[in-house]
């Protein structure tokens, strides 16, 4: 089966194996560090709109704080 010729798009985003896996790693690390020190503010955020879902009484709740 022969491949499609590569859009001009694709053509300027391709980058080797070795290049992808360490665009990936250096991502993630970032969104780790990113992460780590904004951990309360985003938790903050995730609780504040917890709240405001509408609760279903037959959902169990698992992670209940005591």
């Amino acid at each position: 089966m022969a491949r499609e010729p590569h859009t001009e798009q694709e053509h300027d985003l391709a980058v080797s194996d070795a290049a992808a896996a360490y665009i990936a790693e250096a991502l993630m690390q970032l969104a780790l560090d990113f992460e780590a020190s904004h951990f309360a503010q985003i938790r903050r955020h995730y609780k504040a709109i917890a709240s405001e879902r509408d609760d279903d009484a037959g959902q169990l709740d698992l992670f209940r704080e005591q």
